[in-house]
């Protein structure tokens, strides 16, 4: 996972879910730099550092059945990741995301690579429903109407574009300042509330990705 906050949103949300279609998974962060001797974890700066953890992951487990995947941003997205440039020049999100995700599963050369790209980022999923930040943040009605009213001009959250003072998750903080410093938190508490069948049904992408995971799951218990 790319982020804290995509960490705790897989353990709360998915892996719970996944577990009644016999899919049992297990997340990590990629490591983004050390301080003090410790892990740090959040945006990827350089696909090499996180391609280097995707790669020992993998090969430090060599079940044939064991598969893996990733949950990255397209948002700052980092300029050396395969295929970057071509894939800038995509102006449909959709297409920019496959691009890359099928750069990312060239460059990693093993099928037991699932790659994942949100688009835009994280909080795309929260502007599924975005009523639902009332759950965590009381007394912004009119913030959230806001938020709201703007998500209605798109066809999907996940179309919500990825410049740096537009990405959804500018957006949230513009009308609601404090969710900067309680994303981690708070963020993943939302998207449980929302509920994977409005996740699904409002962010297609997100949605794909989620059933090539359950598949992995079939006939397990037969």
């Amino acid at each position: 996972m790319e982020g804290q906050t995509e960490e705790a949103f897989v353990e709360q949300v998915l892996i719970p879910h996944l577990w009644s279609r016999s899919v049992y998974g297990v997340v990590g962060g990629v490591e983004t730099s050390r301080k003090l001797g410790k892990k740090q974890s959040g945006g990827i700066t350089r696909y090499v550092q996180a391609k280097k953890h995707i790669c020992n992951w993998m090969s430090e487990d060599q079940n044939r059945n064991a598969f893996f995947t990733t949950m990255f941003d397209l948002y700052a997205l980092p300029t050396d990741f395969p295929n970057y440039g071509q894939a800038r020049k995509q102006s449909d999100p959709y297409q920019r995301v496959k691009m890359l995700e099928d750069a990312l599963s060239r460059d990693a050369g093993n099928r037991r690579l699932i790659p994942y790209i949100q688009l835009h980022e994280f909080e795309a999923l929260l502007l599924a429903e975005p009523q639902k930040l009332d759950w965590q943040f009381i007394n912004h009605e009119k913030a959230i109407g806001n938020l709201v009213q703007m998500v209605s001009e798109f066809d999907s959250p996940e179309m919500i574009d990825d410049d740096e003072e537009t990405a959804p998750s500018k957006r949230i903080i513009q009308e609601i300042p404090e969710y900067k410093g309680r994303k981690e938190s708070a963020g993943p508490l939302v998207a449980a509330k929302i509920g994977l069948d409005t996740l699904r049904s409002k962010c297609p992408h997100f949605n794909e990705w989620l059933n090539k995971i359950e598949r992995l799951g079939e006939g397990a218990s037969a």
